[in-house]
């Protein structure tokens, strides 16, 4: 499969997500507790903006997090290339006053207009994130944090998954992405005080082991074992912030 059906494939899932569901989780393509779990993570590292600070929700889906930045008292604005996805965030965030329709890898704004950027549950549906990397820090202020998120392609069940996939003869149907790399590509753009933080999500049969993944005592197990934290994460956070240079 190319690059360009693979997205292409992508934007129909996601035009076909946003009108057969009403709820974030539908819209978005992840399961509520999936994207439940995605939440508490961003805001146990997040340390949030002064009110009134600019922050970009670059693939916005269902508004989740453009409402969750709104509720902080930041001027949040979300864009998505989906019409019918912004149309249904829209309708239900009274507090945003601020959408757009528009492509993460060609944002229409000017540079350094952003206090501050999130890309989440977007790189999955690209063919590579490097173009999307540089527009997102390009947006952004200097001194303004860049937040973006991945599948993490070291994941056991992940690993698994598409050595079965591959045996079958199957084309991906997600990318997955290496941390590394993603870090690599956020220095890449001048960024420091660049920091990994793992996701680790159980899945849908060992749902009640969600609990003890997000403990405190595992998450630090994981940061301090990062070899641990690859093998075990479904996804993963990074963030860095735009140099002042």
């Amino acid at each position: 499969m190319s690059d360009g059906s693979f997205e292409k494939n992508w934007r129909d899932r996601f035009v076909n997500f946003a009108q057969s569901n009403d709820d974030d989780a539908g819209i978005a393509g992840w399961t509520p507790a999936g994207l439940e779990a995605r939440i508490r993570r961003f805001l146990q590292v997040w340390p949030g903006d002064q009110p009134g600070a600019v922050w970009l929700d670059a693939g916005c889906g269902a508004g989740t997090y453009t409402r969750l930045l709104a509720s902080h008292k930041l001027r949040a604005i979300g864009i998505d290339y989906s019409t019918a996805s912004v149309q249904k965030a829209r309708d239900r965030s009274p507090e945003v006053s601020a959408w757009g329709i528009a492509d993460v890898s060609r944002l229409p704004f000017r540079p350094n207009c952003a206090d501050g950027v999130v890309c989440l549950g977007v790189t999955q549906a690209l063919a590579s994130s490097e173009k999307v990397i540089a527009e997102l820090f390009a947006a952004a202020k200097p001194g303004g944090y860049v937040w973006i998120d991945g599948l993490n392609s070291w994941c056991l069940p992940h690993l698994w998954e598409r050595l079965q996939r591959k045996i079958q003869g199957k084309a991906p149907h997600v990318r997955y992405e290496s941390p590394w790399r993603l870090r690599r590509g956020v220095r890449q753009c001048g960024a420091v005080e660049i920091r990994l933080y793992w996701l680790p999500i159980a899945p849908r049969r060992f749902r009640g082991a969600q609990r003890m993944l997000e403990s405190r005592w595992m998450q630090w197990m994981l940061t301090a074992i990062p070899p641990l934290g690859a093998l075990l994460s479904h996804s993963m956070l990074v963030v860095g912030r735009k140099s002042s240079k």
